[in-house]
Protein backbone atom coordinates (compact mmCIF):
# COMPACT_ATOMS: atom_id res chain seq x y z
CA UNK A 1 0.00 0.00 0.00
CA UNK A 2 1.23 3.81 -0.58
CA UNK A 3 -0.31 7.08 -0.09
CA UNK A 4 -3.71 7.53 0.23
CA UNK A 5 -4.46 3.82 0.27
CA UNK A 6 -2.51 3.22 3.46
CA UNK A 7 -5.50 2.89 6.67
CA UNK A 8 -4.95 6.19 8.92
CA UNK A 9 -2.47 5.51 11.94
CA UNK A 10 -4.94 6.01 14.57
CA UNK A 11 -6.18 4.41 17.78
CA UNK A 12 -9.69 4.45 17.05
CA UNK A 13 -11.64 5.32 20.40
CA UNK A 14 -14.49 3.02 21.99
CA UNK A 15 -16.12 1.39 25.36
CA UNK A 16 -16.32 -2.83 25.81
CA UNK A 17 -18.21 -4.75 28.33
CA UNK A 18 -17.65 -7.60 30.22
CA UNK A 19 -21.18 -8.58 30.95
CA UNK A 20 -21.20 -11.59 33.93
CA UNK A 21 -24.46 -13.94 34.68
CA UNK A 22 -25.29 -14.85 38.15
CA UNK A 23 -22.51 -17.74 38.19
CA UNK A 24 -20.29 -15.62 36.84
CA UNK A 25 -20.25 -16.88 33.21
CA UNK A 26 -18.79 -14.36 30.88
CA UNK A 27 -21.61 -13.55 27.50
CA UNK A 28 -19.68 -13.53 24.68
CA UNK A 29 -20.13 -12.96 20.95
CA UNK A 30 -19.17 -15.05 17.82
CA UNK A 31 -18.44 -12.66 15.14
CA UNK A 32 -20.47 -13.28 11.75
CA UNK A 33 -17.08 -12.15 9.68
CA UNK A 34 -14.97 -15.14 11.72
CA UNK A 35 -16.70 -17.80 12.91
CA UNK A 36 -15.17 -19.53 15.85
CA UNK A 37 -13.63 -16.04 17.19
CA UNK A 38 -15.55 -15.16 20.03
CA UNK A 39 -15.15 -11.15 22.10
CA UNK A 40 -17.53 -9.58 24.67
CA UNK A 41 -19.26 -6.49 23.00
CA UNK A 42 -17.79 -3.33 22.17
CA UNK A 43 -17.75 -0.62 20.06
CA UNK A 44 -16.77 2.83 18.78
CA UNK A 45 -17.99 5.88 20.10
CA UNK A 46 -19.72 8.33 18.29
CA UNK A 47 -18.99 12.20 18.25
CA UNK A 48 -19.99 14.20 21.33
CA UNK A 49 -20.65 10.39 23.01
CA UNK A 50 -18.70 9.66 26.39
CA UNK A 51 -17.81 5.65 26.90
CA UNK A 52 -21.15 5.06 29.56
CA UNK A 53 -23.24 6.74 26.62
CA UNK A 54 -21.68 4.33 23.91
CA UNK A 55 -21.24 0.88 25.70
CA UNK A 56 -24.98 1.35 26.65
CA UNK A 57 -25.73 2.15 22.88
CA UNK A 58 -23.50 -0.37 21.85
CA UNK A 59 -24.87 -2.99 23.80
CA UNK A 60 -28.47 -2.60 22.95
CA UNK A 61 -27.34 -2.04 18.98
CA UNK A 62 -25.23 -5.42 19.31
CA UNK A 63 -27.68 -7.87 21.57
CA UNK A 64 -30.84 -5.80 22.25
CA UNK A 65 -30.43 -5.74 26.18
CA UNK A 66 -31.60 -2.23 27.54
CA UNK A 67 -29.45 -0.47 30.48
CA UNK A 68 -32.71 -1.42 32.51
CA UNK A 69 -31.05 -5.05 31.99
CA UNK A 70 -27.63 -4.10 33.47
CA UNK A 71 -26.18 -3.26 36.81
CA UNK A 72 -23.03 -1.42 36.38
CA UNK A 73 -20.64 -3.24 38.93
CA UNK A 74 -17.08 -1.26 37.96
CA UNK A 75 -14.97 -0.11 35.40
CA UNK A 76 -11.50 -0.36 34.39
CA UNK A 77 -9.24 2.28 36.28
CA UNK A 78 -7.32 2.74 32.43
CA UNK A 79 -7.80 2.41 29.18
CA UNK A 80 -6.63 -0.16 27.29
CA UNK A 81 -5.49 -0.35 23.27
CA UNK A 82 -5.47 -3.07 21.12
CA UNK A 83 -3.65 -3.13 17.85
CA UNK A 84 -5.24 -5.12 14.65
CA UNK A 85 -2.87 -6.60 12.53
CA UNK A 86 -1.40 -4.72 9.42
CA UNK A 87 -4.57 -6.92 7.37
CA UNK A 88 -7.17 -5.99 9.62
CA UNK A 89 -6.38 -2.14 9.46
CA UNK A 90 -8.70 0.51 7.43
CA UNK A 91 -9.59 4.29 7.32
CA UNK A 92 -12.52 2.87 9.64
CA UNK A 93 -10.43 0.92 12.25
CA UNK A 94 -7.41 2.61 12.17
CA UNK A 95 -4.34 0.69 13.70
CA UNK A 96 -6.90 -0.28 16.57
CA UNK A 97 -9.17 0.67 19.65
CA UNK A 98 -8.47 2.51 22.65
CA UNK A 99 -11.07 1.51 24.81
CA UNK A 100 -12.85 2.17 28.38
CA UNK A 101 -14.15 -1.12 29.98
CA UNK A 102 -17.08 -1.76 32.27
CA UNK A 103 -17.93 -4.58 34.29
CA UNK A 104 -22.24 -4.88 34.07
CA UNK A 105 -24.52 -8.00 35.72
CA UNK A 106 -27.17 -9.29 33.44
CA UNK A 107 -30.25 -8.39 35.54
CA UNK A 108 -32.47 -9.52 33.04
CA UNK A 109 -33.45 -13.17 31.13
CA UNK A 110 -31.11 -14.57 29.25
CA UNK A 111 -34.57 -14.54 26.47
CA UNK A 112 -33.55 -10.88 26.58
CA UNK A 113 -30.50 -11.47 24.26
CA UNK A 114 -31.19 -11.17 20.18
CA UNK A 115 -28.29 -10.69 17.49
CA UNK A 116 -30.99 -10.98 14.94
CA UNK A 117 -31.35 -7.07 14.31
CA UNK A 118 -27.48 -6.81 14.10
CA UNK A 119 -25.44 -8.32 11.29
CA UNK A 120 -22.09 -8.47 13.42
CA UNK A 121 -22.47 -11.50 14.99
CA UNK A 122 -24.20 -14.75 14.51
CA UNK A 123 -24.18 -16.73 18.22
CA UNK A 124 -23.51 -15.73 21.97
CA UNK A 125 -22.69 -18.03 24.39
CA UNK A 126 -21.96 -17.99 28.73
CA UNK A 127 -18.38 -18.77 28.72
CA UNK A 128 -15.91 -18.92 32.06
CA UNK A 129 -13.09 -16.58 31.12
CA UNK A 130 -10.54 -19.62 29.71
CA UNK A 131 -13.15 -20.68 27.52
CA UNK A 132 -13.59 -17.23 25.89
CA UNK A 133 -9.48 -16.29 26.08
CA UNK A 134 -9.21 -19.66 24.23
CA UNK A 135 -11.60 -18.45 21.40
CA UNK A 136 -10.24 -15.23 20.98
CA UNK A 137 -8.54 -13.96 18.38
CA UNK A 138 -4.48 -13.22 19.55
CA UNK A 139 -4.70 -9.69 19.40
CA UNK A 140 -7.21 -9.23 22.17
CA UNK A 141 -5.98 -11.95 24.30
CA UNK A 142 -3.53 -9.43 26.50
CA UNK A 143 -6.29 -6.96 26.81
CA UNK A 144 -9.13 -9.54 27.82
CA UNK A 145 -6.38 -10.86 30.48
CA UNK A 146 -6.16 -7.98 31.98
CA UNK A 147 -9.62 -7.54 31.89
CA UNK A 148 -10.46 -10.83 33.62
CA UNK A 149 -7.40 -10.26 36.23
CA UNK A 150 -8.66 -7.18 37.53
CA UNK A 151 -12.20 -7.85 37.71
CA UNK A 152 -10.84 -11.60 39.10
CA UNK A 153 -13.16 -13.94 36.57
CA UNK A 154 -10.10 -15.84 36.37
CA UNK A 155 -10.55 -19.35 37.89
CA UNK A 156 -7.55 -19.45 40.79
CA UNK A 157 -4.98 -22.12 40.61
CA UNK A 158 -6.53 -25.48 42.40
CA UNK A 159 -9.74 -24.93 41.88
Amino acid sequence: MTGSDQPAQYFRAGAGAVIINRDKKLLALERADAPGAWQMPQGGLEISEEPEQAIYRELFEETCIPESGLSLLASYPDLLAYELPAEMRSTKTGRGQVQRWFLFKLRTPDAAIDLNKGAEFIDWRWLSADELLAGAVEFRKPLYEKLFGYFRLRAEPGS
